[in-house]
């Protein structure tokens, strides 16, 4: 078989395990897919209806899986699509790699009207992605790969793009597929010096906090280690759920966590920003900070750590965990947190009793290691600190981004992706509408899910704050939403309706039982607000830092 870079950008996508390409062709993709049909045993064409869906795909399927997956879409309205699947990859160091076409390399920046025409397409990519390349040259082609690939793949991985204009599919070029694999330039290791100091530190601390993020997701054995060795609590707030399973005594729901940060004298930051706690809660002369990234921008902040370890996990815990002493077993410390958490749990028990009936229903019919896709919906803000997960990758959430109608088509990736798991996606009737026709994919590749369309006919979390902090003024909140039983009909789905916890536990069950394609309907009225326990605000320190939002939520 000749090279060309068509085949180039494929042999590119095995050489780094990927084995299904998320798209919609085009025409200025078409000799890039002639050349996929000839590795269609190695990599899966799975064709959406929506480059939006095309791209969350690849998205979901990256964070359920931890590793490098694939979409490819035309420029212009094409690649425009994808971009919100894009920035939330990004903000979700989600290793995703999009191949976008480009017209003819002579019309690129003329302004002559050809189809799908943008001025800045690469310029934008750099600014959505960690990389962005443009392969216009077929004897540069391989090395540009390559570094591409290793871009996405080091430090803090990241969403890539690669350019290609339509004339450069069928260049000849030369390449060895061996050399086509991106390497993982992780930085330097620490130095022991700092790991003793971060050892001396943790030591001298009575009651230290452990915050995870996204980063710490393949992490969570050494993390309990480290936890349950030094008696520090563990907390996530969106993205590093699962590190430490919600049954562990440690394991500290972020609104426990912030109701015992005042106490606090050590909070130690692995893999995760560390932004709300360090802006929003507050610091003092009384809490050191021991923040440990693989991302030095993360680590040069906007408030300095005590101690700052840019080094990868992989190699700062084991080597922590063989220089840390043994720790006195700080049972006072552990006994405030327990106290903590009974106090927490019993008010927003008493606060949000509806939502944590659903919740409790969708657990018990989940087994202990399916993946759960959160959306923005009242359900879900309450999902991140009520439903208990019991494993890392389980619990899938847009980050930062809080990109609204990611969902379906995010779960249909991991659903993809993971078959060997149950796949829940949990939607409002609004979000659900974004990407409701990839039910049409997953039907059509035969792809198990289940999905859950809680109806209440509004962008629920916009009237709820219209009503309770801007005296009910409602507007451009209320929905007129499709009867989803028979929409998910018709497509080839399963579809009931469950009116009660009880009934909707009993019709998931059921669903994940059965395997295929699932969807439950709820319909739902108003739920009380659960944004005093999601965005939790100063609790020490002098108050230097605005609340991020125009008003804040009822204390």
């Amino acid at each position: 078989m000749s090279q060309t870079v068509a085949s180039l950008v494929v042999d590119s996508l095995v050489a780094n395990g990927v084995d299904a390409l998320y798209c919609v062709p085009g025409v200025q993709n078409d000799a890039f897919f002639d050349a996929l049909y000839d590795r269609k045993d190695a990599v899966r064409a799975v064709q959406a209806r929506h480059e939006q869906g095309a791209a969350y795909m690849a998205l979901g399927a990256a964070l359920a899986t931890g590793k490098p997956q694939a979409f490819c879409v035309v420029p212009g309205p094409g690649f425009l699509n994808s971009t919100a699947a894009l920035c939330t990859a990004y903000a979700l160091n989600a290793p995703v790699f999009g191949i976008v076409g480009d017209n003819a390399t002579a019309f690129t920046g003329k302004r002559l009207g050809q189809l799908h025409e943008i001025d800045g397409q690469l310029e934008i990519a750099g600014y959505l992605a960690k990389h962005a390349v443009r392969i216009d040259d077929p004897e540069l082609a391989p090395s540009r790969l390559a570094t591409a690939w290793s871009a996405g793949l080091s430090d803090r991985p990241g969403p890539v793009i690669a350019e290609v204009p339509v004339d450069l599919w069928l260049k000849a070029t030369s390449y060895r597929a061996e050399d086509l694999k991106g390497e993982n330039l992780a930085p330097p290791a620490a130095e022991r010096r700092v790991l003793e100091r971060v050892s001396e530190t943790i030591s001298a601390s009575r009651r230290p906090l452990i915050i995870v993020g996204g980063g710490a997701q393949d992490f969570s054995g050494e993390i309990r280690t480290l936890a349950t060795r030094i008696g520090a609590g563990v907390s996530a707030f969106r993205t590093g759920h699962g590190v430490m399973p919600t049954g562990d005594s440690l394991c500290l729901e972020n609104p426990v966590a912030h109701a015992v940060w005042p106490e606090c004298d050590l909070v130690i930051g692995l893999g995760t920003r560390l932004v709300q706690q360090k802006n929003l809660w507050g610091l003092d002369d009384g809490i050191r900070v021991i923040h440990i990234d693989i991302d030095a921008d993360v680590l040069a902040g906007d408030r300095e750590p005590d101690l700052s370890v840019h080094a990868d996990l992989a190699d700062v815990l084991p080597r922590l965990l063989a220089i840390l002493p043994r720790q006195d077993p700080r049972d006072d410390w552990r006994t405030r947190m327990a106290v903590a958490r009974d106090r927490v749990d019993a008010a927003i028990g008493a606060e949000l009793r509806p939502q944590l009936d659903w919740l409790a229903a969708i657990r018990k019919a989940m087994p202990g290691d399916a993946i759960i896709v959160d959306e923005l919906t009242q359900i879900g803000y309450v999902a991140r600190f009520a439903f208990p997960k019991h494993c890392p990758r389980s619990f899938l959430s847009t980050g930062y981004q809080g990109t609204l109608g990611w969902g379906i088509a995010a779960a249909i990736g991991a659903a993809d992706a993971r078959r060997d798991v149950a796949v829940v996606s949990v939607s409002g009737d609004g979000g659900a509408l974004f990407t409701i026709g990839e039910l049409a994919t997953a039907v059509h590749h035969d792809i198990p899910i289940n999905i859950i369309v809680m109806n209440d006919n509004a962008y629920g979390n916009v009237r709820t704050i219209q009503r309770e902090n801007y005296g009910g003024r409602i507007i451009a909140s209320d929905l007129t939403s499709p009867n989803f039983v028979e929409l998910a009909r018709s497509f080839g789905f399963s579809a009931s309706r469950a009116d009660t916890p009880d009934e909707l536990e009993q019709h998931l069950a059921s669903a994940i039982a059965r395997g295929g394609r699932n969807l439950i309907e709820v319909l739902v009225g108003d739920f009380p607000s659960p944004w005093k326990r999601v965005m939790l605000g100063h609790a020490r320190g002098e108050e230097d830092h605005e609340w991020p939002w125009p008003t804040p939520p009822p204390d």
